[in-house]
């Protein structure tokens, strides 16, 4: 017995084949890019999610405000770990910006078109250092 699902079909013993294949192809293209390429490609994807949540609302919003949340939280604690080597300025200025996010998705009516720019900046400067 077999179902299928996204291309991928599962088995009656709960595998799925498929899988593995899509797993070698991420890993293929993204050792292609840049970690900070990766990096950025993160905020573009949590943008994607926020630009959906905004239009659709619903579960769609909520999803991607938790996104958006979970990935500042994760930021904050890289950058406030004391091994990190960024500029000490610069680390300041990525939690100033990362609280300012987390408070806002916070909020019961959070400016998405906020969230979206600062994602988009950042996003583009972890480009740019390519």
């Amino acid at each position: 017995m077999t179902a299928s699902a996204g291309g991928f079909e599962t088995k009656a013993n709960g595998t799925m084949q498929g899988f593995g294949e899509a797993a070698r192809a991420y890993a293929a293209s993204s050792g292609r890019r840049s970690v900070r390429e990766q990096e950025a490609e993160v905020f573009r994807l949590v943008n994607a999610a926020l630009r959906r949540g905004r239009d659709s609302g619903g579960t769609a919003r909520v999803r991607a405000l938790a996104d958006v949340i979970r990935l500042w939280t994760a930021v904050l604690d890289l950058v406030g770990d004391p091994e990190n080597a960024l500029p000490p300025d610069l680390r300041a200025a990525i939690v100033s910006i990362g609280l300012a996010v987390r408070r806002e998705a916070q909020l019961d009516d959070p400016d998405f078109d906020f969230l979206v720019s600062v994602n988009e900046n950042i996003a583009a400067g972890l480009s740019a250092s390519n």
